[in-house]
């Protein structure tokens, strides 16, 4: 029996972002401010900006592992905290956090096993995800026994094995060789073609942001804002197959509207400017000059996805 993704309520979006800040008190740091997208059911959208510029700890907010400073965060109209515990996404992250105690297969069940999916249907899902991460062979090995490439793969198929209507992933393909890495990309647009689902994805890669993307959102340096907001059609879902879209022009232009918009962003921006008014691919004139330097927690830091136990 196949699963299904759940459906979002008709007309809802998947992600709704509104004027969210962070500031963590510690340090007085202010990680984003101001951020206002939506995700719209079955869009697939990408975060990408500098490093500290407060792409995961968005993603981590939304996921409700962090809670905002200011504003408001709604996934398929709930609030974060009741979609957490509804389980209404998948999440890959940038480490695997694999169970040591379980074998490959066992992780890639886990969220089948929580949602008291019959072990047959748990080893025919787990079975058809690893046979397409190409990690078949290795279903009785256990995390420790693979290369860390190998585990966030295993990640890969945990966070797919619900087929859930929203993904949140972050940089989910950076430790990956490039063809792998451009496999599975493939794999995940046909994968959320097939069952729906939308897609919130952080990366530091232009051209994977252009390849999956419906819409490339790209921040500042800290305080993260939003500068711009370029549509770009996702090439890889509507692409000949027979055709490598990664060599064609309207790709390589595509490429080089992020990263122009990117080096933009780098510019003063005055205060009045909002990411609410406006359009895509359009970018304010100024940006504040700061510190590059990574603010963000570690990714493990904040509350488990699955138990709400607090694991800072």
């Amino acid at each position: 029996m196949e699963l299904n993704s759940v459906s979002s309520p008709a007309g809802v979006a998947a992600v709704e972002l509104d004027g969210v800040g962070k500031v963590y008190p510690a340090g007085a740091v202010t990680a984003l401010r101001d951020i206002t997208v939506t995700v719209a059911a079955g869009e697939f959208v990408s975060l990408i900006g500098p490093s500290g510029c407060g792409k995961s700890t968005l993603l981590r907010i939304v996921a409700d592992l962090e809670e905002p400073t200011s504003g408001t965060v709604a996934v398929h109209g709930k609030p974060a905290h009741r979609a957490r515990l509804d389980q209404e996404y998948g999440i890959a992250f940038q480490q695997a956090g694999l169970l040591d105690w379980r074998t490959v297969q066992e992780n890639v069940e886990l969220p089948l096993e929580l949602h008291k999916v019959p072990k047959r249907e748990r080893r025919s899902r787990s079975a058809e995800l690893l046979e397409m991460t190409g990690l078949a062979e290795f279903a009785r090995r256990f995390p420790g026994e693979l290369s860390g490439g190998m585990q966030q793969r295993v990640a890969i198929a945990r966070a797919l094995a619900r087929k859930p209507p929203l993904l949140l992933m972050d940089e989910p393909f950076g430790a990956l060789d490039e063809m792998t890495r451009e496999r599975m990309q493939g794999e995940l647009l046909r994968i959320t073609g097939e069952t729906g689902a939308a897609v919130l994805f952080v990366t530091h890669s232009i051209p994977e942001a252009v390849f999956l993307s419906d819409r490339v959102v790209v921040m500042s340096p800290r305080p993260g804002r939003v500068t711009a907001i370029v549509a770009t059609g996702s090439p890889g879902r509507t692409a000949d197959p027979d055709v490598d879209i990664r060599a064609g022009e309207s790709f390589f232009e595509s490429v080089a509207a992020v990263r122009e918009a990117l080096h933009r962003g780098h510019l003063p921006v005055s205060p009045e400017s909002s990411p609410a008014h406006r359009v895509s691919g359009e970018t304010p004139e100024n940006a504040s000059p700061v510190s590059p330097d990574r603010d963000e927690p570690a990714a493990g830091a904040g509350r488990d996805a699955l138990s709400g136990r607090d694991i800072r």
